[in-house]
Parts: C-alpha cells; sequence; structure tokens
C-alpha cells in the first residue's frame, strides 16, 4: 500500500490524467444507465405501477393490450376462477386530444378503470373519477406542461368526445404517453361505434382490452383452461410486448455494456504501459527481495483507488446533473440500480488490471537489470 501511494502521489501528472478518463467514462455510464431505467419507467409506468400479477388478453395478440379484446363473460368467468376481487377489467386506446379551442394536438393513452376498484389510480390533485357518467377524467400531472389544469375539456380526435380534466395523478404513462383515466361509461361511449358495428352489445360484444388479475396463486394455472381463445400472460410479458420497449431498452444496454468494456480496455492499456516503464525498478525491487504478491498488490491497489475515486465523483456528478435536468427528462438511477453499477465498474476495472499484474509476475530481475545497466 505504501509504495502505491507513494507512486501515485510521485507521478500526479500521470494518475491525474486516467483518474479524469475513468470520471468521464464512469459517468457516461451512470448517466446511460439512469436514461435506460428512466426510459424504461416512462414507457411502461401505468403497467408497473399496477397491484395486476398477470392479465387476460386474445388469444394470438402478441401479449399487446390494444391488439386485445375481450368481453363481460369472460370477465365473469375470471371471477368465478380467481375470485370476484381479484379481478378487474382494464380498457386501453392509444388516442389524440386537443383542449377545447385549441389547435393544439397532444397523444395520450386512455385507461378504463373500475373507479371503485384496485386499479384506479391515486389522484394527486383535484378529486378521482367516478362511476357516473359525467365525463370527468383524471390525467398524468406531464399534461400540466401542455398547459391543461382542472377544468380543462379535452377533445378526442377520433370519437369528438369531451372530457373535463377533474383531478392529475403522478408518474402514469404508457409508450411514452401521458395517461388519460376513465370510468367505463365514458369508454362505453367512445367504443359505441366499433360496437354497433358488430351488431348488439351483447354480453358477447368486446368490450374491454385486458382483464388485469392479482393474488391469484395457483388459481392462475386454471384460467388458460376456463378461457379459451385467451392466453394469461404476466407483468413482465405485458411490459416487454409494448411497441418498442426491447428494442429501446436492448440499444441502451448494448452502449452501456460497450462502455464497460471500453473502461476496462483503457485502464488495462494504461497500466500495462506503465508497467512496461518501469520494468527497470521493478526489476530492482525483485532483486532485494520484493515478492510477487507485493508488487502485483500494489499495481492492483492503484487500480482499485483510481476506480473508486472517479467513481465517488461520477456519482456527484450525476446526482448534480439530475437536480437540474428538466421534468420532462425520463432519467432514474435507483439506489440499487447505482450500487450494482458501481460494483459492475469496479469488477471491469480490476479485470483490466490483471494484465498488467500477470506482466509484473513475469519480469525477470537479473534481466531488467541487465537492460537497465546497458
Amino acid at each position: 500500500m505504501y509504495l502505491a501511494i507513494r507512486e501515485m502521489r510521485f507521478a500526479k501528472g500521470r494518475y491525474a490524467l486516467i483518474a479524469t478518463i475513468m470520471v468521464l467514462v464512469s459517468f457516461l455510464v451512470l448517466f446511460v444507465t439512469g436514461l435506460a431505467q428512466g426510459l424504461a419507467y416512462d414507457n411502461a409506468a401505468s403497467i408497473k405501477n399496477m397491484a395486476a400479477t398477470h392479465f387476460v388478453l386474445e388469444q394470438d395478440s402478441n401479449h399487446r393490450f390494444t391488439r386485445s379484446q375481450v368481453n363481460e363473460e369472460q370477465l365473469e368467468q375470471t371471477r368465478s376462477v380467481v375470485g370476484q376481487e381479484n379481478a378487474e377489467p382494464l380498457g386501453v386506446k392509444m388516442t389524440t386530444v386537443s383542449p377545447a379551442g385549441e389547435t393544439k394536438k397532444i397523444d395520450v393513452t386512455l385507461f378504463m378503470v373500475n373507479p371503485e376498484g384496485w386499479l384506479a389510480p391515486t389522484v394527486t390533485e383535484g378529486s378521482p373519477i367516478t362511476d357516473q357518467k359525467d365525463g370527468q377524467v383524471v390525467v398524468d400531472q406531464k399534461l400540466s406542461e401542455s398547459g391543461v389544469t382542472i377544468g380543462t375539456v379535452l377533445v378526442d380526435q377520433a370519437s369528438g368526445t369531451e372530457w373535463t380534466v377533474g383531478g392529475f395523478v403522478e408518474n402514469e404513462s404508457f409508450s411514452h404517453s401521458p395517461v388519460v383515466f376513465l370510468n367505463e361509461q365514458e369508454w362505453l361511449a367512445i367504443q359505441e361505434g366499433s360496437r354497433t358495428s358488430q351488431g348488439t352489445a351483447d354480453s358477447n360484444a368486446p368490450v374491454y382490452n385486458a382483464i388485469a388479475v392479482k393474488d391469484a396463486g395457483e388459481k392462475v394455472d386454471s384460467l388458460s383452461s376456463a378461457l379459451p381463445n385467451t392466453e394469461v400472460i404476466t407483468k413482465s410479458d405485458a411490459v416487454s410486448a409494448i411497441p418498442g420497449y426491447k428494442e429501446e431498452q436492448g440499444s441502451l444496454l448494448m452502449m452501456i455494456a460497450f462502455l464497460f468494456v471500453i473502461s476496462a480496455f483503457v485502464l488495462a492499456v494504461f497500466f500495462y504501459v506503465i508497467t512496461i516503464q518501469k520494468t527497470s525498478q521493478f526489476g530492482i525491487l525483485k532483486a532485494i527481495g520484493t515478492r510477487n504478491s507485493y508488487l502485483a498488490g500494489s499495481v492492483s491497489l492503484q487500480v482499485l483507488l483510481l476506480s473508486v475515486g472517479s467513481l465517488v465523483i461520477s456519482v456527484l456528478l450525476v446526482q448534480l446533473f439530475e437536480s437540474i435536468l428538466p421534468a420532462s427528462m425520463p432519467f432514474q438511477l435507483s439506489l440499487s440500480t447505482l450500487a450494482l453499477t458501481c460494483v459492475l465498474f469496479l469488477i471491469m476495472s480490476m479485470a483490466g488490471s490483471l494484465f498488467s499484474v500477470w506482466k509484473v509476475t513475469k519480469i525477470d530481475a537479473l534481466d531488467a537489470i541487465g537492460r537497465t545497466a546497458a
């Protein structure tokens, strides 16, 4: 330890340079990780926040809510299997709305939920939706950035239906669009056209997009056999099926993986070059009886100190950036993700130093001293 710290103090400029590079790389790793996690949450926040563990969808819908249609009869069959309180209807529709009297268009996702059920969101401002056909909805807080306030009338561009904003909720988004929650009465009003075109609005007519299920335990296995022409999927399956979710996360995770590899490569090259430059010094130390384990430990300690120091600075920089980022920026870095990323960075850094450690153990004292004398 003494040798490692002494050498770093002696060659401040050299080690400051590599420390700066490591700070930049580790900051980029943490920032992209936070961006990936933030985008993942923004893409599926409403689904992730639900208490549901499984969803019943129409067969061959590719696990997508918008491609699925289920009816009232299937809802009752589901409740008969898992329990009346453990199944809730869910409607999902992506559309465009405009504040009344304005030309501004806003992409949103409509979520039909039972106002008295466990899918209903917690309102942070205003009043929640009711089971009455009063034209009231609650919307995600992000819509306030578009000038939407309590009392604003939103006009659905597809059906011409008007709703009045009665309250706001937080962290409710689907496919990167804010969610508008409405009750079944309002949902049926915008579904009227499609239901009429299929005939009568009987119990077999499609009404919902999915059936959310919770606390079903082993009863979930019985759902598939009890509900023909349907498929039962988990919450993670539903999240992964959101358009663009897997592709978006795959690209970002690949970037993060390459950044880890780059950091290990940069560190490996830097310390290998330094090790070659110090071959004669290592040879002299070996000649006077210094063990390989001590020299290898000195190199490893230098890498560890630089890695930990750069991570500390990077974490502080990320927290600073997070505090000044606009609210619309989907950035989220949980404590567990932060800790995991830092541990992985340390592992990759130490892995990058192994080549230098191997080089130190292979240095021959007489050969190194001989080259110095020559």
